[in-house]
């Protein structure tokens, strides 16, 4: 099977989601599969000192993977590079011969390998890096990631097939991500129907997953830039519910449910109490259950100490955000959620979802088309 790069349509996509089923669904097939993000713009600090794209760590680790981090991630876009670039203080030749050496290492010993690119087809363009552009300078053919919808699916398609045209790279084939159950077989149908006037075959539509799309308290950290008061052992807890409790205690306590986020000012003491007694009370009765819940504090004031105390007695996973409820909401609602390295729940469920809608036989024949 032949090498091939993955772009997305847009941002937020879902294409390393879909990079996570690819590659394990694929290690299936054949022996060795490698992996590498050519240009990264988000990065992490290893514990050797390495600046190196998050989701390559995540691969590494995930995968077992036993290729350099200088190969798999061989060129970072951080943060002034493209002024950088402008000024002439980066070399464009020693960043093309960074992915040359870097994919050479890696595809050296590996039966196929997959490329994630970074974002859309055009982006990289300021620096002559684009998506397309380092495909072309790899010789792979182009798989697109799209959202699962069609009309708007459609149209970011063709645009970026228009960018991999003027760059003389193949599209593959293409992937939808997020489609919604009720309206799958008809997005199936029509975006099939749409994609033959390019000669490009589908290969497959990944279902929306409320799961993969539930922030953990580890999440919030990150979006709100702080640590968790207590409940570090569910740190990686999931939320099929968000709710502001800004109600009466009493309408509070009748709807309060397992698996609720609870949103509520750190002076709401009422609230924080009700949320304790009911906890306590599924325990007594229920030794084996537990809540499942945590708590987003608000307000100019932290909550009281003696609260915390009882509330890491309970293990509740509980952060203080000096914001009103009404913003940390609306922050949470934009946030763009990443599958994190040590949420192992999600990587596996993300796994499963995408490999098991994956098209594998018509995305071998559509490279051995693209590789004659």
């Amino acid at each position: 099977m032949e090498s091939f790069f993955i772009a997305a349509t847009g941002q937020n996509i879902g294409k390393t989601t879909t990079c996570l089923g690819l590659v394990s669904g694929l290690k299936q097939r054949v022996k060795t599969v490698g992996f590498m993000k050519p240009v990264g713009q988000e990065h992490v600090e290893t514990e050797t000192g390495e600046h190196v794209d998050k989701d390559v760590v995540l691969f590494k680790h995930y995968f077992k993977l036993k290729f350099p981090y200088e190969a798999m991630s061989p060129v970072l876009f951080p943060k002034g590079f493209t002024r950088d670039f402008l000024d002439k203080r980066v070399d464009h030749e020693d960043m093309v011969q960074k992915i040359h050496k870097g994919f050479a290492v890696i595809q050296a010993t590996s039966q196929v390998t997959v490329i994630e690119g970074t974002g859309h087809t055009g982006v990289g363009s300021i620096v002559n890096l684009n998506n397309a552009q380092v495909a072309k300078l790899l010789g792979l053919p182009m798989i697109l990631i799209a959202s699962g919808g069609l009309g708007s699916s459609i149209d970011q398609l063709s645009l970026n097939f228009a960018n991999c045209e003027k760059y003389q790279v193949r599209v593959a084939g293409v992937i939808l991500n997020r489609v919604l159950e009720e309206k799958r077989d008809m997005i199936l149908n029509y975006v099939s129907l749409a994609l033959k006037r390019w000669n490009i075959p589908l290969l497959g539509a990944i279902p929306y997953s409320e799961f993969l799309n539930m922030p953990s308290m580890r999440d919030f950290e990150s979006l709100f830039q702080t640590e968790l008061l207590c409940g570090n052992e569910f740190a990686l807890r999931h939320f099929e519910h968000m709710r502001i409790a800004a109600s009466s205690v009493e309408v509070y306590r009748t709807t309060l449910a397992p698996h609720q986020l609870i949103i509520t000012p750190a002076g709401r003491e009422d609230i924080i109490l009700a949320t304790l007694t009911r906890f306590w009370d599924l325990k007594i009765s229920h030794p084996e259950e537990d809540l499942h819940t945590g708590l987003i504090l608000t307000g100019k004031m932290p909550p009281k100490d003696s609260l915390v105390q009882q509330m890491k007695t309970a293990k509740i996973p509980v952060i203080y955000v000096p914001l009103s409820s009404f913003a940390v909401m609306k922050m949470i609602n934009n946030y763009s959620l990443k599958i994190r390295n040590e949420d192992l729940e999600k990587i596996h469920e993300a796994v499963k979802i995408v490999e098991n809608h994956i098209d594998f036989e018509t995305l071998e024949k559509a490279l051995r088309k693209s590789n004659p």
